[in-house]
């Protein structure tokens, strides 16, 4: 369920008369605080926050080295990858060049 279906089902609850005014504004006030704390917290999320160009661990701009530490999984490998993501339509290029430009340095 997600988090508007829980407050539509609070506010028929609430339009019935099963729950007061007093109820329904803690029960939304849980819900809202669950939610974003849920949110804030998922490992997909602290991973995403922490990636950074790498500044010891590079060779152009260091993308290749903050994803090997965030992954765990090798430079060379990431290099690899985009290398051969190049030779398909040039992808790996644009991909590569996108978080030159957007991932900041550490």
């Amino acid at each position: 369920m997600t988090l508007s279906d829980d407050l539509s089902k609070l506010e028929e609850l609430r339009g019935r008369g099963t729950l007061t005014d007093e109820e329904f504004a803690r029960a939304k006030e849980r819900l809202l605080g669950e939610g974003a704390a849920r949110s804030a917290t998922t490992p997909l999320v602290a991973t995403v926050n922490s990636f950074r160009r790498s500044r010891n661990d590079r060779w152009i701009g260091g993308v290749c080295g903050g994803l090997a530490r965030v992954t765990g999984l090798e430079s060379w490998a990431w290099r690899l990858m985009f290398t051969l993501f190049v030779l398909c339509a040039g992808t790996g290029l644009l991909a590569y060049l996108l978080l030159l430009i957007f991932v900041p340095s550490e």
